[in-house]
């Protein structure tokens, strides 16, 4: 009852969804708008009525046949991968297509099972479903059997639950919220170093298959720790051995020769078709599940299922594990789709691509499917026997229907063993992107900590979480990037308004009497500090001590003005007396003084009228600004801030700089700062080192070094 109340809470959520969204699309877009919206969502009605039939109908009937074929033994070995029976995985090499031939939007990516999304898949499956939930007492008192049927039953569940989720969370969450963005901390080598850490967890989790082993499996952290395949090595089916070994070097062979004929031959060699019809005739032949004990895919029901609602009671346990596959999911997508229309130049839209992957998710989900993805193997394949558009994507998903339909049922000898050698062989491009240490360490070695971070998170932790802490590391090195930058003083091309490091170019020569201060990142709180001790070790120029030297004077002159301003007050009063004085005499009264003015100092007197000596305050104005004495007398005239990596500034990078150039975050931040005064303007800031060097050397040293000497003996500018 709770369950079925939990599916009716769900119903309920996603009709209010739907209605919701529905309401804002009808109010918002109204007349050509909303068929403009319209034909966005669904690019099919766009793009199908203009298909060029003559030009492309042959190039995508040969494509799609092709990919099609290979979708048969990828589907079926990526399923053991999500740790379902073979073929949910030719399910999920069917629903899906179809759902992204009519939303997708790239005309040659491959979408199906990916061995990453599969494993990925598969980590949640055994974690939920363990065998020791499914362990059965046998006929003896301390003998157990494996209630096979129940956990496979239970893990299919799962695995099409997970994917509904996903596909939720790309839908809704990432593409109509417009989260797509989310992808673009998904860098290259961390990309590439994930899917090389997953591999390892593929190869690992095919051993039991190559060995005809079953062990208990430890989900979790740390899971490959936990492995105990090497234990029971010695209980090693040696036909299971056998067969597996021989596939992989059957495999390995097929596809050299393969590549070789691919120059003469334009369709390629379908080497994991013959390699399964070669190995299922063998199998059924020599009765091997029955003679040497090799584990058999089995039962394979011809047809398809109806839809299934997911398990809402599952939903909470598996939330991190479902965002981890959409975002996963649709970076791989999305990376190799732009690869492609930036090579054949059309434009892939990024949020209808999530979208389009989300529904195939969504929707599969409901079919028993599990997460798809794109396929690099199978993409170039559609790409180099002449695929030109979606519609190669629809042709090999009728052929997975073929397959379902009449033909699946054929390959129910098929051991498992060659389909984990068919995973086996189709890792050989992963694993050599271990590759990318060298290469990364004589370009990048930041970008090489990275991918190496990636690999050792993700093979310690199960990929969901192994993708979490990369993302966090990788984010973490941008900001120890930004907090550790490098500082160079810049010299001039003799000739241009080029200006490089000093130290890095013989040729640069530094300008007399100017020094031009660069840093290679922002400034902001973290680095504002180590920023003003690097410019005090390039220049000479100690701001701190300036800083205080100004203060000093500001309260000098404070103190003289407030003392000037009392004496006036003084004299004021003085004067009024003597008038009153005077008019006094002039009335013949008896004038009559103090000895002493109110200040305590003496007056003089001469004659009858008393003089009242008041000295001159100075002029307040005109406060004395030079060097500190503490100070170094060989300053530079001008100092120049190269601030071009500045996109924007805190409260900190406020008081730590002086003035900017004319960047509208920048100089908003300054304005908001209170920054700006009659004396430091705008008219001082400006759009290139060039301009700032040119404008030092025009006449104006006494106004820069005022300016210099006031206002933290830095003269600041950026370049545009």
């Amino acid at each position: 009852m709770k369950d079925k109340d939990l599916r009716k809470r769900a119903v309920i959520l996603f009709f209010s969804i739907f209605k919701i969204f529905s309401f804002s699309l009808f109010n918002r877009c109204t007349g050509p708008r909303f068929k403009s919206c319209f034909l966005s969502f669904v690019p099919l009605l766009t793009w199908l009525p203009r298909y060029p039939f003559r030009e492309n109908a042959i190039g995508d009937l040969i494509s799609g046949i092709s990919v099609g074929i290979m979708h048969l033994p990828q589907g079926m070995a990526y399923a053991l991968l999500a740790a379902v029976p073979p073929v949910f995985g030719l399910y999920s090499s069917f629903y899906p297509i179809l759902i992204y031939f009519i939303f997708g939007t790239s005309k040659h990516i491959s979408v199906g099972t990916y061995a990453v999304m599969s494993v990925m898949i598969g980590s949640v499956t055994e974690r939920l479903a363990p065998d020791s939930d499914f362990m059965i007492p046998g006929n003896d008192t301390n003998s157990t059997s494996l209630d096979i049927v129940s956990r496979d039953a239970e893990r299919v569940k799962i695995a099409a639950t997970v994917t509904f989720l996903s596909g939720i969370f790309q839908v809704l969450l990432l593409g109509l919220v417009r989260f797509g963005f989310v992808v673009t901390y998904l860098s290259e080598p961390l990309v590439r170093a994930y899917t090389t850490a997953a591999a390892i967890h593929v190869i690992v989790s095919q051993l039991k298959y190559s060995f005809g082993i079953n062990p208990q499996r430890y989900s979790g952290p740390l899971s490959l720790i936990y492995v105990k395949d090497c234990a029971l090595l010695g209980q090693t089916n040696i036909g299971t051995l056998v067969v597996s070994i021989v596939t992989i070097i059957g495999l390995v062979a097929a596809k050299e020769l393969s590549a070789l004929a691919a120059r003469k031959i334009p369709i390629p060699i379908p080497v994991e078709l013959i390699t399964i019809i070669i190995a299922t005739v063998v199998s059924w032949q020599m009765d091997l599940k029955t003679e040497y004990g090799v584990e058999v895919v089995g039962k394979i029901p011809s047809g398809l299922q109806a839809p299934v609602a997911p398990a809402v009671s599952l939903l909470g346990s598996m939330v991190g594990d479902a965002f981890a596959l959409a975002v996963v999911g649709y970076g791989i997508a999305i990376s190799l789709g732009r690869i492609f229309a930036l090579k054949y130049a059309y434009k892939v839209d990024s949020n209808q691509e999530l979208i389009a992957l989300g529904l195939s998710n969504s929707i599969g989900g409901l079919f028993n499917c599990f997460a798809i993805s794109c396929s690099m193997s199978r993409s170039m394949v559609q790409v180099s026997t002449g695929g030109k558009s979606q519609v190669a994507g629809a042709i090999s998903a009728l052929v997975i229907l073929v397959i379902l339909l009449k033909i699946g049922e054929l390959f129910e000898e098929l051991p498992k063993a060659v389909l984990a050698a068919i995973i086996y062989v189709n890792l050989q491009g992963m694993m050599k992107q271990f590759g990318d240490i060298r290469s990364l360490w004589r370009t990048n070695k930041v970008d090489m900590v990275v991918w190496v971070m990636t690999l050792i998170l993700t093979v310690l932790f199960n990929p969901d979480m192994g993708l979490a802490a990369s993302i966090a590391f990788s984010i973490l090195t941008v900001v120890f990037r930004t907090q550790l930058p490098k500082y160079s003083i810049l010299g001039q091309v003799p000739g241009t308004d080029i200006y490089k490091p000093v130290e890095d170019y013989n040729q640069v020569k530094e300008i007399p009497g100017i020094m031009i201060f660069h840093s290679s990142a922002t400034l902001y709180f973290a680095n504002a500090e180590m920023y003003i001790d690097a410019l005090y070790e390039k220049t000479g120029v100690d701001v701190a001590k300036l800083l205080s030297h100004k203060k000093k004077l500001e309260a000098k002159r404070l103190r003289k003005e407030k003392k000037a301003a009392k004496k006036a007050k003084k004299e004021a009063k003085k004067r009024a007396k003597e008038a009153s004085a005077v008019s006094a005499f002039n009335q013949g009264e008896e004038p009559k003084f103090s000895d002493t003015d109110e200040s305590g100092e003496e007056a003089e007197a001469n004659g009858d009228v008393h003089k009242l000596s008041v000295k001159e305050p100075k002029d307040v104005g005109a406060v004395e600004v030079g060097p500190d004495p503490d100070t170094d007398t060989t300053l530079p005239q001008a100092i120049i801030l190269d601030l071009s990596p500045v996109n924007f500034l805190d409260t900190v990078g406020v008081k730590t700089l002086r003035n900017v150039r004319h960047n509208p975050y920048c100089t908003l931040s300054m304005e908001k700062g209170d920054f700006f005064n009659e004396k430091v303007t705008k008219s001082i800031l400006f759009s290139s080192v060039h301009d700032a060097v040119l404008y030092c050397q025009q006449g104006n040293s006494e106004e820069v070094q005022y300016i210099l000497m006031s206002y933290t003996h830095t003269r600041i500018s950026e370049v545009s």
